[in-house]
């Protein structure tokens, strides 16, 4: 894992229990999105919390989590999943952190500009922007991933290579970390890279308890 110029702001460096607010985290999915992808990430900023401050009281949670689509309805995911979206893309709240998932439905969006010009306005909002596995693959579309590291799927690598030349693609690697971008490797490389947001935003105890309250191995 590569740890870049990370963000000494709400979104950057732990802040450990120092928040009284949730950060909002708003996951983007499409057509034909991978499951894991989104689900992943979702599940885990969604049972991150902070323990009772006091006997009989009860944990802080330490995100919102949102879906998000480009239009309102439902979004027919990878192997015929429905998902309903909380919000479209215009009318969500403010966000703290953006995740991008891949999935064949990838090759279709990152020639949209709606959801690739939605990319562009997080990040240059300040919001921390992540992908997994091909979500790359947008964020690469919109130059953000230009000068910087970055990884996805295996599978993926040659061809992000060779369709963004300007971005140090790293193999091998199941989170790379640049600060305000984070990217991942493949499907369940989400979880990873999820409980690495969560460590860096709140912590190792909170991150690890997190994992253990999924009955997920994260030795990483």
């Amino acid at each position: 894992m590569d740890n870049g110029d990370e963000a000494g702001t709400r979104d950057g460096m732990a802040t450990v229990g120092t928040e009284s607010a949730p950060r909002t985290v708003g996951i983007l999915v499409f057509d034909e999105v991978e499951v894991l992808d989104f689900c992943g990430p979702f599940e885990v900023f969604a049972s991150a919390a902070l323990p009772p401050s006091a006997e009989g009281g009860e944990e802080r949670r330490l995100y919102d989590v949102l879906v998000l689509a480009e239009r309102p309805g439902i979004v027919r995911c990878r192997g015929g999943l429905l998902v309903q979206p909380h919000h479209t893309l215009a009318d969500h709240p403010p966000l703290d952190l953006v995740v991008v998932p891949g999935g064949f439905g990838t090759r279709r969006e990152r020639g949209n500009p709606v959801v690739l010009r939605w990319i562009e306005r997080q990040h240059a909002g300040g919001v921390l922007t992540t992908s997994v596995c091909t979500g790359a693959f947008l964020l690469a579309a919109t130059g953000l991933l230009n000068g910087r590291a970055a990884t996805t799927h295996w599978a993926s690598i040659d061809g992000l290579r060779r369709a963004h030349p300007a971005v140090a693609v790293r193999a091998d690697e199941r989170i790379v970390d640049q600060g305000q971008v984070v990217t991942s490797a493949g499907v369940s490389a989400g979880i990873d890279m999820a409980l690495h947001v969560v460590r860096r935003q709140h912590g190792e105890a909170v991150a690890r308890a997190t994992a253990r309250d999924m009955e997920y191995d994260w030795a990483r």
